[in-house]
């Protein structure tokens, strides 16, 4: 460790705790919406994606029993669809390392609220086109508001650690449990997709996600977890 900088214990504390109350009581309803949270983080990458590569997105799905579906067009492209497909699960990780970074140096959490307000809201008028889907995504935004308006700091700043927390855990156990277990050919996955287009198997497309969200995850903890020494400033001149 740098011995400019010290290891933030508190914050430390509180992204561990989040995360064992995430793995333990993962099934749970009271998680339920956070799952179907990172299920549409999920489903915004694959949105991204497309659009970076030139793309349009006619509509985002968010089912009741946590899949997740978005249906976009573009031209035809292995290069595209291996950003595309390969942007669910490494998106999701991207935005639960977002999340950490912004959980650390908020001191409030109102100003990243409203912006994960604006987001759901964002979606809601421009892709959702079920009723599951608006109830969801438009609740979220309104929620999300509300917190931000009328919450207390203390617990604007825990829903945040703990979204960043749950996001970047369920990114990793996803990859997982819908791709590593692959002993039945299922052929609904990013990765199954990529098999067909590539010839390269599923689980090599899997393991690799995986071992890049990890290597996000950890860089992103490194770097807000080890904060400055107080005696370490450089005095202004």
């Amino acid at each position: 460790m740098d011995a400019r900088h010290h290891l933030d214990g508190r914050l430390l504390f509180a992204l561990a705790a989040a995360a064992v109350v995430g793995v333990l009581f993962w099934n749970t309803w009271p998680l339920y919406p956070f799952r179907l949270l990172v299920v549409l983080m999920h489903e915004s990458g694959h949105a991204a994606a497309t659009l970076l590569v030139g793309g349009s997105v006619d509509a985002i799905r968010v089912s009741p029993d946590e899949g997740g579906l978005t249906l976009s067009r573009f031209p035809p492209s292995l290069v595209r669809q291996v950003v595309i497909s390969s942007a669910g699960y490494v998106g999701s990780a991207v935005s639960g390392c977002v999340l950490l970074w912004v959980a650390a140096r908020a001191k409030e959490g109102r100003w990243p609220l409203i912006a994960l307000a604006g987001w759901c809201a964002l979606v809601t008028v421009l892709y959702v086109r079920d009723a599951f889907t608006l109830m969801f995504v438009g609740g979220c935004a309104l929620a999300l508001g509300l917190l931000a308006r009328f919450g207390a700091s203390w617990l604007r700043r825990a829903v945040l650690v703990f979204l960043a927390a749950f996001s970047c855990s369920y990114a990793l156990y996803d990859i997982r449990d819908d791709l590593l277990h692959l002993s039945s050919w299922s052929g609904h996955t990013d990765a199954d997709a990529l098999a067909h287009a590539t010839f390269v198997p599923a689980i090599v497309w899997a393991i690799g996600w995986g071992l890049v969200s990890l290597v996000l995850v950890a860089l992103t903890l490194r770097r807000i977890l080890l904060a400055p020494r107080a005696d370490s400033a450089v005095p202004a001149v």
